[in-house]
């Protein structure tokens, strides 16, 4: 890379017991750009995300953001890097008892203690970014949809003007139309503000939409690493296989008997 990574992984690995689930991931994410890592369920694409939070430690390996190695940091002595993030959970992850503003500004008011008065205006400000109304920042989560709640859970992760935003299967249980919908805010999100993206999904609709790159993890390593635009002829047969869809070649289904 011509410039530094904003998140560099080196040799990472992890297991749990007997179970090795990443086995040395190598990848460097340059500044303002988004990767998407695809795979199958069960592959490691979470326990990957969650070693680069912090919320799992490496075992071995190193995990480095703006050139700082944060791969056994305590999670108390994270809050620097910490700042520097933003996270869209898989199942939105929002706050029942709690109106929709009060979801978008929770990082503010709590973590970075700004008042409840400039937090519900910079909310409302993000609602609108993601083609919400003020309107919809006075109910509850229980009363959208699940496409308007993944546009809460993005509006939440772009609030506290983020350098490095987590997508986590951004488009699962959404229909069609309403994931292109969430995959077109979070390119106009991330490229509008100069974000870098991390995402892992299985969708590869979302991946070839919002990923300057892709990488497949296939038993605990990264097998291919390319261009979205070369995912559909990356001569590499794993990868033709999954991007595909097909059930015949080199990977195979483990069922439980």
């Amino acid at each position: 890379m011509s410039t530094p990574p904003k998140i560099h992984l080196e040799n990472v690995c992890k297991s749990f017991g007997p179970k090795d689930v990443l086995t040395g991931i190598d990848l460097d994410i340059a500044p303002a750009e988004s990767v998407v890592v695809i795979g199958g369920s069960g592959t490691g694409k979470s326990v990957l995300l969650k070693c680069v939070l912090g919320l799992l430690t490496a075992d071995s390996g190193t995990i480095e953001v703006d050139g700082t190695d944060i791969t056994h940091v305590a999670a108390n002595d994270r809050d620097e890097t910490n700042k520097k993030f933003g996270m869209l959970f898989q199942g939105g992850a929002l706050f029942d008892s709690i109106p929709v503003w009060e979801n978008v500004a929770f990082g503010l008011i709590q973590g970075s203690g700004m008042s409840r008065a400039d937090a519900k205006e910079r909310s409302i400000e993000t609602l609108a970014k993601v083609g919400l109304s003020k309107d919809v920042g006075a109910l509850s989560p229980a009363e959208l949809s699940g496409g308007m709640q993944k546009r809460v859970g993005l509006a939440r992760a772009i609030a506290g003007s983020p350098e490095i935003i987590f997508f986590d299967e951004p488009t699962t249980g959404l229909d069609p139309i309403m994931a292109d919908v969430i995959n077109d805010l979070i390119v106009a999100c991330v490229k509008d503000q100069g974000i870098t993206a991390l995402s892992i999904t299985h969708d590869m609709a979302s991946a070839r939409k919002i990923g300057d790159r892709i990488a497949m993890l296939y038993h605990g390593k990264l097998i291919w690493i390319g261009a979205a635009d070369d995912v559909d002829h990356s001569s590499n047969d794993y990868v033709d296989q999954f991007v595909h869809g097909r059930a015949d070649g080199p990977i195979h289904m483990e069922l439980r008997r």
